[in-house]
């Protein structure tokens, strides 16, 4: 199939996996599954499937890291060899390293770190079947599985994406769609307030098709924040 043979939407307005241009995946989100970690998280969006656990605060090592006003922040984006079809070669590479840089830059901006001077909180993400998506899934298991770990935070983040295929902007790309596409739109929202943390943008859009990608994000990630609330009260008996 080339890529001007492939139609994401048929006349009656649905996507090949029957949603509508402004649904996402159906997202599942469960916390504590890593007895060992200090907070974790389960999510399962699409077909995407991630962990995220969480380690410390605990004092940052070597010495030469700390910083004396406020923890840092260790973020370790992985996807698993198995994760995909193609066998990915195992270890960090440019993607993982970049991709654990905005997630790290975004949770900073929500973590209360002055909190623990001179200390590290660690965040592992692991990426255990990939198809769309995955840095937003990641983020936002990782924002789950802080909270989790009773790390105090000033809101969590929710990450989600919206793109363009066949001229059309719909809400989460599934892997065809995003293969085939003509452009993706990620973003960090804080669902308190609809601020913005991260956004990146992979392709083109015009002012109008990127204002239906931003209010499709917004809509989405206040959805994707009940999920992840009530995963939260689920383990914790209503208190979240």
């Amino acid at each position: 199939m080339g890529y001007g043979d492939y139609q994401c939407m048929d006349e009656n307005g649905i996507r090949e996996d029957g949603r509508k241009a402004d649904e996402m995946r159906p997202v599942e989100i469960e916390c504590g599954v890593i007895p060992v970690a200090d907070g974790s998280a389960y999510i399962k969006w699409g077909k995407n499937e991630a962990i995220a656990a969480v380690y410390g605060p605990m004092e940052a090592h070597p010495r030469k890291i700390q910083r004396q006003d406020r923890a840092i922040l260790d973020v370790r984006y992985n996807m698993a060899p198995f994760s995909t079809s193609d066998r990915i070669r195992p270890g960090f590479n440019r993607r993982s390293r970049e991709i654990s840089k905005v997630t790290r830059d975004a949770l900073e901006s929500v973590v209360d770190l002055e909190l623990y001077p001179r200390s590290k909180i660690r965040v592992e993400i692991e990426i255990i079947c990939a198809e769309a998506g995955t840095r937003c899934c990641g983020i936002t298991a990782a924002s789950v599985a802080l909270a989790d770990a009773g790390i105090p935070m000033s809101d969590m983040v929710v990450s989600v994406a919206a793109g363009k295929c066949n001229g059309i902007v719909l809400m989460d790309l599934n892997k065809p769609e995003d293969n085939y596409g003509e452009a993706d739109l990620p973003m960090g929202i804080l669902p308190m307030t609809d601020e913005l943390v991260f956004l990146q943008m992979d392709g083109d859009l015009s002012m109008e098709e990127f204002q239906v990608a931003w209010d499709y994000n917004v809509k989405a990630a206040h959805e994707v924040h009940k999920i992840m609330v009530e995963a939260l009260q689920k383990r914790y008996g209503g208190e979240s």
